[in-house]
């Protein structure tokens, strides 16, 4: 018996090791500490090839305290109230001054702040949920309230700063004292951030009379959200020590530092116009700046820690702030489109029943209902205290995506009414702004192409992260032992992959377990099996191609496009749970899940079909799909129940909107069209009763609709308080579909002097 170790490491394990150590991805500095820095949490599960959905299900159901309800019922309302998107935007290219003072005085900006430091420490569900109402509103005030409760100062100092700098600073940033901002993407770095160009030399200068150690910084950054405004700057750049004043290391690597925006030498306060939104986005500059080594956050002890730092809080910002903005997006255009579809009419018809509009309709509700279950369920991990970056990162590229689609299918519903700027105009503001969420922290590109799988694979798998370390063992005899262990249990586990998907593809999932029964059952079976497909393709795309699968980004992205389905549908799946199973809402559930299982197995298929190796994408849809592939996108028929529920008031139609804010004032777009749907909907016997009246000669049926009502109060058709219902309900709905004119002077140029995009200027 102690034989078979050694026989076993001799001509298996052995040659394996020596063949992985060839093979092994190369890790840079930054991708390992990306690695390291994050969690694995559903998403393990989900990689895993046989998820236990009882621990889905079984994590908290996102819930408000008391002092978040009461901020939102209260603070925020008054915040809606006070917000008018075409005076910001249009006129006045920023917030109001009293906006201003109002985000400052109640704490808009210190959501994440702890209680002891004066801020509010919500959780990330109430965080994400703010965020949410303000967007559906204004996307400029969204960003700005959204930008200090992400990734930025405020964040970094509560996780890693000294105690004199969160004592200093927190408390001036819970009160609105400080406007901060974060400046770490540049013109020639954004999501690279190894090539950062902006440089610091550790040396000995003046600050406030004395000699102090610090450190010399040279920056140029650009699309950095309120730096025009901000009076704290927070800071990446690489750090050099020539000298060695810290120690034998020259390149200590990159490193946060907190500098008051008055320092001398900060150059702050231009401008960018990000797609004609009205937050505050512009560029730093600074040459030869000295500052104090005491102004790294962390002090000395952090020099060169600030990638891992930023990888770190990335993914609260990145699982909370871009997606709440893609979700206020579905909130908001499920609500008005539900509502136009119902209202406007041609040919005599609501035009929410031409199925080509049903069919968009169909999109943007199933799609909705998703965004919002995706985005419950991220805040979930991160209250858990995860930091999951692998399950962020596929929130922020599919919400913003789903974001994209429903933006456009609502244009095209609208059509005109859509592209016609004006106060009236409750999406065009959105239309411009959802490229910008879609470009920050990483273009999406590089999200879907580069980190979902790409890091996926490695951190979410349960050995091969074990297996590399194993690999890159100094002491070879120690590695080639752990990864003997590491390699058997590897084994052991593709091989049950392998079986289990055969089983699953002549089964048909049936031998699959569920936690529940009913209509969503075969999900969760469905789900299991393309858990177990990814499991199997993932081991042989590693196996097969090794450090070559890195580069290879077509194959990368489709088997991310399989694990972000899992995730998504995952996410739908526990939102009806946590709802309560209502039944009104399993339209919206069988769309969303059938639109991900139909991913999924695109994806599959475009992986099989493009497999760099010949004969290996055949050989994997033998095993994981022999008898080819039946998840068919969400039916025309299901489409027509999803656009018919959008135009009908009910519950189901405040829980897939009940984020929009709608607004009391006459002049509210959203509120002009609700009231209008309402009205319409009020009078929706009497508009059959005129009908019928048409039909049997009584009342002719092609006129205008003022003398259609005139000869059916004549034949007493309709009552004088039902001839004034009418009348009402089709004012309100001609005001409804009305877009916005102006007088010609309003187009006159401003004047006012520009400057050129490459040219250096002083703080304004």
């Amino acid at each position: 018996m102690s034989s078979q170790p050694s026989i076993r490491r001799r001509y298996l394990s052995d040659p394996a090791f020596k063949f992985f150590k060839k093979v092994l991805p190369p890790l840079s500095v930054t991708e390992r500490e990306a690695m390291e820095a994050g969690s694995v949490w559903w998403d393990g599960e989900l990689f895993s090839g046989n998820p236990n959905w009882q621990t889905l299900l079984q994590y908290p159901k996102p819930r408000l305290s008391d002092e978040e309800q009461a901020f939102i019922d209260n603070q925020l309302q008054t915040l809606l109230d006070m917000l008018d998107d075409f005076d910001i935007v249009q006129q006045r290219k920023d917030l109001p001054a009293e906006v201003w003072e109002f985000l400052k005085k109640e704490k808009f900006f210190s959501l994440i702040i702890p209680k002891e430091f004066g801020g509010l420490a919500f959780s990330a569900y109430a965080n994400s949920t703010i965020v949410t109402s303000i967007a559906t509103r204004s996307l400029s005030a969204a960003v700005t309230v959204m930008v200090p409760n992400s990734l930025g100062p405020g964040e970094l100092l509560t996780h890693y700063g000294t105690d004199d700098q969160k004592n200093y600073w927190l408390p001036r940033l819970a009160n609105g004292d400080e406007v901060p901002c974060f400046a770490l993407t540049g013109p020639e770095s954004g999501s690279d951030a190894g090539s950062i160009p902006d440089k610091g030399f550790v040396c000995m200068g003046e600050h406030d009379g004395k000699e102090v150690l610090g450190i010399r910084l040279t920056w140029n950054k650009r699309y950095i959200t309120l730096a025009p405004v901000a009076t704290v700057l927070g800071l990446a750049f690489k750090l050099h020590d020539p000298d060695g004043l810290l120690g034998d290391n020259e390149q200590l690597g990159i490193t946060c530092a907190l500098i008051p925006a008055d320092h001398e030498g900060v150059e702050i306060g231009e401008r960018h116009n990000p797609l004609g939104l009205s937050f505050m986005n512009g560029p730093t500059r600074g040459e030869n700046v000295f500052i104090p080594m005491e102004w790294v956050i962390g002090g000395q002890d952090y020099v060169g820690k600030g990638w891992r730092m930023l990888v770190e809080c990335l993914s609260a910002g990145r699982g909370i702030s871009l997606p709440a903005l893609g979700t206020a997006v579905g909130h908001l255009a499920s609500k008005t489109t539900g509502a136009y579809a119902y209202v406007r009419k041609q040919f005599g018809m609501n035009i929410g029943k031409f199925e080509g509009v049903a069919e968009a309709m169909g999109r943007i509700g199933g799609y909705t209902y998703m965004l919002e279950a995706a985005r419950t369920l991220t805040t979930t991990s991160l209250d858990m205290n995860e930091k999951p970056g692998i399950v962020t990162a596929i929130a922020k590229y599919h919400m913003t995506e789903l974001a994209r689609t429903i933006l456009n299918d609502a244009m095209d519903i609208h059509a005109g009414r859509a592209i016609q700027l004006g106060p009236l105009n409750y999406i065009g503001n959105h239309y411009f702004g959802m490229p910008v969420a879609i470009t920050v922290e990483g273009a999406n590109i590089l999200t879907r192409n580069l980190m979902i799988f790409g890091q996926g694979a490695t951190r979410c798998h349960p050995y091969v992260l074990k297996e590399m370390e194993a690999a890159a063992e100094t002491d070879e005899a120690k590695g080639a032992e752990s990864f003997d262990a590491l390699l058997m249990k590897h084994i052991g586990f593709a091989s049950k992959n392998v079986l289990m998907s055969l089983t699953n593809a002549f089964s048909r999932s049936s031998f699959n377990r569920s936690p529940v029964s009913g209509e969503t059952a075969k999900y969760y079976k469905q789900l299991a099996r393309m858990s177990r497909a990814l499991a199997v393709t993932a081991d042989v795309s590693m196996l097969m191609l090794g450090g070559e699968l890195k580069r290879r980004e077509m194959l990368s992205a489709r088997l991310g496009d399989v694990l972000s389905h899992l995730y998504l549908a995952s996410a739908v799946l526990k939102r009806y749970e946590d709802d309560g199973r209502q039944q009104a809402d399993l339209p919206f559930v069988h769309y969303s899940l059938q639109h991900c299982l139909n991913k999924c197995a695109e994806a599959f298929y475009g992986a099989f079909n493009n497999f760099p190796r010949r004969g290996v994408g055949t050989t994997l849809r033998a095993i994981t799909f022999p008898l080819g592939m039946h998840f068919k996108a969400p039916s025309d028929e299901l489409a027509n129940e999803i656009a018919t529920l959008m135009m009908t008031p009910g519950a189901h139609r405040t829980r897939l909107t009940h984020l929009c804010y709608v607004g009391g004032k006459e002049t509210d777009p959203v509120a002009i069209m609700e009231r209008a749907f309402e009205a319409m909907q009020a009078i929706r016997p009497l508009e059959k009763k005129l009908a019928v009246a048409a039909k049997n000669g009584q009342i002719p049926a092609k006129v205008p609709l003022k003398e259609k009502l005139e000869k059916a109060l004549e034949e007493k058709v309709i009552s004088q308080a039902e001839f004034e219902q009418i009348t009402e309900a089709d004012a309100l709905r001609s005001k409804a579909i009305q877009v916005d004119n102006f007088d010609p002077s309003w187009f006159a140029p401003a004047k006012s002097s520009t400057r050129n995009s490459g040219k250096k200027g002083k703080a304004a």
